[in-house]
């Protein structure tokens, strides 16, 4: 599948961005204390393939069968007209840029509810945004710089994730915006069982509820450790870009082996990937 760009999302995501910028925890998110019980990390000594044995908790990223993420083969997307646009309702909200070890994420400052999306009839509250370089998902086979997830939880304590893709190219405005910050951040380097965070200042924005015009939908895991399954995920199929500098500038902050963070692609163990399309 060619990577195709619609100026008309631009609007979307650019707002989008600057309500999830402000939020975070870690993608594992059982608790706190799951992430530093055991180190896990990406190169061979603790990495993916070993993920399993690190901690009775971990035992899904080894035994799971359903756990993200995945290749996407676009020719074998199923079209279901039945799913429906990706509407976040969100609204700012205070923030700090942080550096975990293993990722960049922002967390909010309070427990206040920034907004949610609305899946099957329910309900999933934004609860963080961080991001994987190079990118976990790959479309037929095509590994991008860069993945932004944006993890979101209901009532249940069940998780739906939306993710978006770039590609190498023009500056990602988001990013932009929080240029100084990152280079604050990069001047306290952290191993990955400490953490080093930085202020964010207010982002203005203004609210827009235009939906991307197609995803994809599977059923999956958390990509980081627990790895917890019966996620749902949603892949943006639009890539977005990115400069080189602003990737450099995400990395930077994280120790050398934490710089590539991203889990190898998993089986598919016989699920079926969903295409949704905006006509």
């Amino acid at each position: 599948m060619g990577t195709r760009h619609d100026p008309t999302l631009a609007p979307f995501f650019f707002s989008l961005y600057v309500v999830v910028a402000i939020l975070g925890l870690h993608l594992g998110l059982s608790s706190a204390d799951d992430a530093a019980s055991v180190s896990f990390g990406y190169c061979e000594q603790n990495g993916p393939e070993k993920w399993g044995s690190l901690s009775p908790k971990y035992e899904a990223c080894g035994s799971g069968k359903s756990q993200s993420p995945i290749d996407i083969k676009s020719k074998e997307a199923v079209e279901n007209s039945k799913l429906e646009k990706l509407d976040g309702d969100y609204h700012s909200v205070e923030a700090i840029l942080i550096n975990n070890g293993h990722n960049i994420m922002m967390q909010i400052h309070f427990d206040d509810s920034p907004g949610e999306l609305q899946i099957d009839g329910k309900s999933y509250k934004l609860k963080q945004l961080h991001w994987h370089t190079p990118s976990e998902h790959t479309i037929d086979g095509q590994q991008y710089p860069l993945e932004l997830h944006m993890v979101h939880q209901a009532d249940d304590g069940s998780f739906t994730v939306a993710a978006i893709l770039y590609e190498d190219g023009d500056e990602d405005k988001f990013l932009k915006k929080i240029k100084d910050e990152l280079e604050e951040l990069a001047k306290d380097k952290c191993s990955a069982d400490e953490e080093a965070q930085v202020p964010l200042k207010k982002l203005e924005y203004k609210m827009l509820k235009k939906s991307p015009h197609s995803y994809y939908r599977y059923t999956g895991s958390l990509t980081a450790p627990p790895c917890s399954e019966n996620v749902i995920w949603s892949v943006l199929a639009d890539a977005r870009t990115v400069s080189k500098e602003q990737v450099k500038a995400l990395t930077e902050p994280l120790a050398e082996g934490y710089r590539k963070n991203a889990r190898p692609v998993q089986p598919l163990n016989g699920r079926k990937v969903e295409l949704y399309k905006d006509e």
